[in-house]
């Protein structure tokens, strides 16, 4: 879907992500979930290649070219890299995940963004979902609520979310916002290596609370819609003062000898 300005629609910049796929048939079926709305890339994270026929077993022969071109990836980081937004989707409940809120209500927000943003609806194993640790790449979260049975498989929720994307983009009355050079995820765990390192060295972190207070961090930080630019400073500030930090402890330290 290309916009009225001639740019790349919101749906032709969007993938699906599947981390940890149990079974090759939920693959097929996504990839052939995602070209009925318009998302055209298909990534997995995976130690190896899944099987290929029982893929294509469950994708229609249009979507067999997503598998074909599907990008696997052994760690979630590689995957989300190049995104801009990460959607995460989860059934399970804890006070450590970020703010539950249904896929329209997360749809609507990302419909809503800038032009010109690399989106990923990412989805956890059949039987898990996804980890807090892949949590920790996504700057939205979504909910599809149910009963107290809820049991909607892989496919279904790929379907869910993809449906309520379109929807989203397609009632969209307003023109996008003008295209925004927003951080990528990997610009972005660059950045929150560099503020950990910090972090750490002042002392502020320890290492019974380091992943509590670096999640907290990644959720805030992600509600602000941090630039290229941005990043770069806060880099650049924490590369300032690690240098100070080294310094300081080279003259208390003394002359060698």
């Amino acid at each position: 879907m290309v916009a009225d300005n001639g740019q790349p629609g919101r749906l032709d910049l969007s993938a699906i992500i599947l981390v940890g796929p149990r079974y090759p048939e939920n693959i097929g079926a996504a990839a052939r979930i995602a070209l009925n709305f318009g998302i055209a890339k298909l990534i997995v994270v995976a130690e190896e290649k899944p099987d290929q026929e029982r893929m294509l077993k469950m994708a229609t022969h249009q979507a067999a070219r997503l598998i074909h071109e599907m990008e696997l990836h052994r760690h979630t980081g590689d995957a989300v890299a190049p995104f801009h937004f990460v959607v995460g989707t989860t059934a399970r409940r804890g006070r450590r995940r970020t703010l539950e809120q249904t896929p329209r209500e997360v749809m609507g927000k990302v419909a809503a963004l800038p032009a010109g943003q690399r989106i990923a609806l990412m989805f956890g194993p059949e039987n898990t979902g996804l980890t807090n640790q892949d949590l920790d790449y996504c700057q939205l979260s979504s909910t599809i609520p149910t009963a107290d049975f809820s049991s909607l498989n892989l496919a279904q929720a790929v379907a869910i979310h993809c449906y309520e994307l379109a929807m989203a983009v397609n009632s969209t009355r307003t023109a996008p916002l003008p295209k925004a050079d927003y951080a990528n995820s990997y610009e972005l765990e660059g950045m929150y290596a560099h503020i950990e390192q910090i972090l750490t060295t002042t002392t502020y972190l320890g290492d019974y609370n380091r992943t509590l207070w670096m999640r907290n961090i990644r959720q805030f930080l992600s509600r602000v819609r941090i630039k290229k630019k941005e990043a770069c400073m806060i880099r650049g500030i924490c590369r300032k003062l690690l240098w100070h930090a080294q310094e300081s402890e080279k003259r208390r330290a003394g002359p060698e000898g």
